[in-house]
């Protein structure tokens, strides 16, 4: 089944099957014969060849071209640099009023440049990059917003999305919570439910000023939101782990990275608006 990340949609090699499914369809690709274990069958090897061969070093992603955790990582770690600078500065240099008037602007286009990246089937880290710069923007703005209206509300949130993140890595690699077919199916329905739910929501609150996060089950809502976008976490996992199986072109880890960072955008926003409608309540 595809995986219901935007983000791995169009990436069939994501799915499980392990390295040397990917290697021998690379493999008939050039032209070449498929060979066991993604290695070609070598003949009349002399045993000191074959020696000195076990005595090289592993080789790694740079010397494979494959893509490794290493990778997703780093990528991960520089999109999530950009969007947190970018986030700082809205934040400092610019007062509540006048980032919320750029919020709209800036989100549409980050929305916009996340549209490009998950569609288009060329991978384009500028896009990526251009995306987390706006969107940081845009949390910039919002977070100053919250801030002034619910004091340390902001710190919360944060250590709320840290906390889920460090929760589903632990819950994937024990095993807790598995990607399963059907998981991957409830999923795929939750999100797209909840995604037109917002979108009915936004236009019921634009006409009437109402929203059902004001309403007294608000709470719940925004909780389901919350869960949602914290089992997602677990797809992403999930992608990732098997694209380094399938042995990925190590550019993929671009969009393994964007994924991973669109997921915890969504995580922190969940949560920084049921925080908000909890001390509301009080």
């Amino acid at each position: 089944m595809q995986s219901h990340n935007p983000a791995f949609r169009n990436d069939r090699a994501f799915s499980q099957g392990g390295y040397a499914t990917f290697d021998d369809t690379d493999r008939r690709g050039r032209g070449q014969a498929p060979t066991r274990g993604g290695y070609g069958a070598s003949q009349d090897v002399t045993p000191q060849q074959l020696q000195d061969m076990y005595a090289q070093p592993s080789a790694g992603g740079a010397q494979t071209g494959r893509m490794t955790y290493d990778d997703v990582v780093v990528r991960t770690g520089a999109l999530f640099a950009l969007l947190v600078v970018s986030a700082g500065a809205t934040w400092t240099l610019t007062e509540p009023g006048t980032a919320l008037g750029l919020a709209l602007p800036a989100m549409l286009v980050a929305a916009g440049l996340g549209i490009w990246a998950n569609l288009s089937k060329k991978i384009r880290p500028g896009v990526m990059v251009g995306y987390a710069v706006l969107m940081g923007a845009v949390l910039g703005a919002i977070s100053q917003v919250f801030e002034a209206q619910y004091s340390g509300i902001v710190s919360q949130a944060v250590l709320g999305t840290l906390g889920a993140f460090a929760a589903m890595l632990i819950a994937y690699k024990s095993k807790v919570i598995r990607a399963t077919e059907k998981f991957k199916k409830f999923m795929f329905i939750a999100v797209m439910g909840y995604g037109i739910f917002l979108l009915v929501n936004l236009g019921v609150s634009l006409f009437t000023g109402a929203s059902a996060f004001g309403s007294s089950f608000g709470w719940l809502i925004g909780l389901f939101g919350v869960s949602l976008a914290s089992l997602m976490l677990i797809l992403d996992f999930d992608f990732i782990e098997q694209g380094v199986k399938n042995g990925l072109p190590q550019q993929f880890a671009w969009r393994a990275a964007f994924g991973l960072v669109t997921t915890l955008v969504w995580l922190y926003i969940e949560i920084l608006r049921l925080l908000a409608i909890l001390r509301g309540n009080d």
